[in-house]
Formats: structure tokens, sequence, C-alpha cells
């Protein structure tokens, strides 16, 4: 294999475009769009320039053009990301507009997932970051500009100073999906998929089209919607590494060839492997060619502008996919369906933890231990490379926290037996309680009584409730426990507790993991 075209951590131009209209995104406001419309601003098309073509308000522009300004103040738009993700770079397209492009622009970030109304964005309660300072644009240009920001977004607030003409707004960066509302549905999920976090690595040639195209979603609608190679006059064929969105094992194949009639390969096969590393923080995927790759899919017969569908017997995880066209020609798409596996869940939650705002990083961890002084040093940990150096630094935080933290996360859990806390608990954190202590829910009415004694004669001693690592107990386990530890030394039983805390708080951040 020859003539790698290769993706790296400062090729983010190559990644894809999360605001897009082709995945669902949207301006959803503007100031003023007097010129021209705001929804060119994310058509996946090129702008074009109409020589002698004008509207009723002026020049006919392909981009969001507002009126000029004679008030101070400045214009803006918010945008809807088709895709949350973590931003890598902009670029702010100001093709065709030369005496009317603003001369800087700037744009702003948050993270508010559902469909939030316009007035919430726009309201206090949503906290807006700056991902790109007051930065100079250039006319009839493709101005680019790198983001240094770790974190997951959905909405941007991208603004232009003072007013003017803008082409298009392309907003590179990784996905981050939104696993749990996936992962609840039934079925098997395209491990590769672009909305899942799926992306070409490298290619043996993208001379028509890109590889992106083919992990896309929906059917191709044209040729140049798929991935397409030059014509091969030597020996070889052509490739393209994909990287899945979460770990899986493939269950089925799909290959389509729509509209590619006189150009398709003539036959294919898929590899895959677990790569090196997998999981971790800034894995290095530079060295794909040495990874252990194994074959799938054997090299198979194609026909033209058609859909085929392969099942095949693996049956073993995989992080990456290659896929092989013989001896070169067009794809449209390609799903690889299968089941996430265990560790596949716990990186992608690992990576959606490690790319949340603070303020709701640290309302997440706080459901899994409810010491604020904990929940800030794991915040200052972040990113953790492995779900593994998580747990760990979550035991080491919670020994070296002290007393009044141990007593600060006794009061986010309700008494055995009982359904409220102390401390106000998140709808999670209820969630999460009922199931621990799921166990009361079938005991007699003499045990539950017999648990409500022992609460409170527990707590006259000690002065905090009795704290204990119910999963999978039962009531008359539980009660047992609290009656034998009534008899511990007060600075002991804290100890004790603390140790159950610890238990908890491991199980809870695997649950946020998964």
């Amino acid at each position: 294999m020859t003539d790698t075209i290769q993706t790296g951590p400062l090729a983010w131009t190559q990644l894809v475009d999360l605001a897009s209209a082709r995945l669902g995104g949207k301006v959803l406001w503007a100031n003023d769009d007097f010129f021209a419309g705001k929804e060119n601003l994310l058509k996946p098309e090129r702008p074009v320039w109409k020589e002698h073509e004008y509207t009723d308000r002026g020049k006919w522009m392909d981009g969001w053009e507002s009126r000029r300004r004679r008030t101070p103040g400045h214009d803006s738009c918010i945008v809807e990301l088709g895709l949350p993700g973590v931003v890598r770079g902009v670029v702010v397209d100001t093709a065709f507009f030369r005496g009317n492009y603003p001369e800087h622009c700037s744009l702003e970030a948050c993270a508010v997932d559902g469909a939030p109304s316009l007035d919430a964005l726009q309201g206090e309660g949503t906290h807006w970051v700056e991902v790109l300072p007051k930065s100079q644009l250039q006319g009839d240009s493709l101005n680019r500009f790198e983001i240094d920001s770790p974190n997951r977004f959905t909405h941007l607030r991208f603004h232009i100073y003072p007013d003017g003409g803008v082409a298009r707004l392309r907003v590179h960066g990784e996905v981050v999906p939104d696993w749990p509302a996936i992962l609840g549905r039934d079925g098997e999920v395209d491990l590769v998929a672009v909305e899942h976090g799926g992306r070409w690595l490298a290619a043996s040639d993208m001379f028509f089209s890109a590889p992106q195209n083919l992990l896309m979603p929906g059917r191709g609608v044209r040729m140049d919607d798929g991935w397409e190679t030059k014509r091969r006059r030597g020996p070889g064929f052509d490739w393209v590494v994909l990287r899945l969105g979460i770990a899986g094992t493939i269950r089925r194949v799909d290959v389509d060839t729509a509209h590619f009639k006189g150009n398709y390969p003539d036959t294919c096969s898929l590899d895959a492997c677990v790569a090196p590393g997998v999981g971790q923080e800034g894995a290095d995927e530079k060295h794909w060619a040495s990874w252990a790759w194994r074959e799938v899919l054997p090299r198979t017969k194609l026909a033209a502008d058609t859909r085929h569908v392969f099942h095949v017997e693996d049956g073993k995880p995989a992080t990456h996919a290659r896929i092989n066209i013989y001896p070169d020609g067009g794809v449209s798409r390609l799903r690889l369906w299968g089941t996430p596996t265990p560790e596949g869940r716990s990186a992608e939650g690992l990576r959606r933890l490690n790319a949340l705002l603070p303020r709701t990083a640290k309302a997440a961890l706080l459901e899994c231990c409810g010491s604020p002084v904990w929940a800030r040093a794991m915040l200052e940990r972040r990113p953790f490379a492995t779900p593994g150096e998580l747990y760990a630094a979550a035991d080491v935080l919670w020994q070296s926290a002290g007393r009044d933290e141990w007593l600060a996360a006794f009061k986010s859990h309700p008494e055995i037996g009982e359904r409220r806390a102390e401390q106000a608990q998140s709808a999670t954190e209820q969630a999460w309680s009922a199931a621990e202590q799921s166990g009361v829910e079938a005991a007699a009415e003499e045990t539950r009584a017999a648990l409500l004694r022992a609460n409170r004669a527990y707590r006259d001693r000690f002065g905090h409730i009795f704290i204990v690592c119910a999963t999978g107990k039962s009531a008359e386990e539980m009660l047992a426990l609290c009656e034998g530890r009534l008899a511990n030394p007060p600075e002991r039983e804290l100890e004790v507790a603390a140790e159950e805390q610890r238990k908890i708080t491991q199980l809870r951040l695997q649950k946020l993991l998964a």
C-alpha cells in the first residue's frame, strides 16, 4: 500500500463539518440577514457567483449578508450544530465578498443537549464560552482558525464586526455522540457512522471525492456523494482506514455502490483490528499499517448501483476497519452494523466526561460522590487517559479528602429504606439510589421497621447516616450490618463508612461511563 493520504492532529480541515446542514446543522437566529439569508451559511456546497443576478434588495449573494450598520454594535447569529462534538477548527469563507466582508469575527460556544428554545439559548442560564477571540478576516478568502478547546459543544454564536457578508461557516471537529440515547434503542448500531463518531484516518486515493462521504447519513444522492478513486494503471488496489465511533463486534457489512455504474469496484474486502492503546486519550494512530489486521469479509464480488449486504461471523471486537476495493472505483456508503463492547462503552463514556464543560462535569462527578472538594480535585485531573486511571484517581483523592468531606458526601444519600437525602439529589442520583437499595423493596414490614430503628440508633450514636454499599444486598443483610457496626468506636466507624462510600463511588463512576 502506497501513496498514503493521512490525517493527523493538525489536519483538522479533514475532520467532519459539525455544523453542515447536511448533518442537521441550522442557523436558528440572526439579528440581520437583509441582503442574503442566514441559512446559506451552512450549505454543504461551495459558494457560487452569479454575475448579473440581483434581488429586490440588492446583489444576489450566496452567503449570509447583513445591511450596512449605521449604529454602534455588530451582527451575530446562533448556530445549532448538526452533531455535537469537540471543535478543532473553523473556516470562515468570504468567497465573492470583496467590498462587503466583515473586518473581524469571533466565536462563542455552549453545550445544551435536547432542543433548547431560542429564549433559553439567549437567556442568562446558558453559559457561553469564547473559543475564538476577535480575529481579522480577509475578503474573498478561506479564513482558517484553529480552535484550542477540549470541550464538547452543541451550539455556536458567530459574531461579525461590524457587518457584512460571509459565504460559509465550516466547523470541523470530532463528534462526541449522546451514547446513552443511542444505546437505549434496541438492535445493532452502525459502528462507523459519522453521527456515531466514525471517521477516516488514511486512504490510498481520493482523487474524485472524499472518503468521509462513505460514513454520511442516508444513501448517496449523486456519484460525487461517495468515495471515488482515479483509474489505477498499475498493480495494487485502493483502500480506506476507518476509526469506529465506538469499539464493537461487527455483525453485518453494507457496501452501497449507488450511482456508480461504469466505475464501481469489481470486488471488495474488509479487515478489522483492535488498535494498541484503544480507549486512551490521544492514542497514536499514525502506525496503523503495523497493527494486527484480520480479514472480516473476504474478497467478494460487487455489482453496479447496488446495496450489498454481507453477514459476517468474525465475532471479535474491533476499534478500526479497512475497506479494500479492487482494483479501483467508487463506493457510495459503508455501514458496519454491530454491537458495542463494554470496553467500547466505557471508553466513549470517558471521552464524553473528559469533554464536558467544567460545571457540567463537576455536576456529573458530584452525582457519584457528594464531596465538592473531591469533585474539584477530579476536575483538575482531567483528561483521564483510561477508565482505570479515572478509578484510581477517585480512590486516591477520596482517601485524602478527610473527615469533613466524607461527612459531606454522606449527606447526598438517603437512609436505607428512605427516598430522600438530607442534601438535594438529581434525578440520576435518585434513580441510582433506588436501584442500589432495591433489596429493601421486597422486605417484610417487620424488617423495614427494624431498619428504621437501626438507622435512628446509628445516627444518634455517630452523628451521620448509616452508609453501606447496598448494591446486591438484601434488607436483612443491611440490617445485620447496621446493628453490627453500632458497636464500633466512632473514629473506626467513620473509616468503615468512608470505605463504603468509596465502593459506591466506584460503582457509580462505572455507571457514568457505561
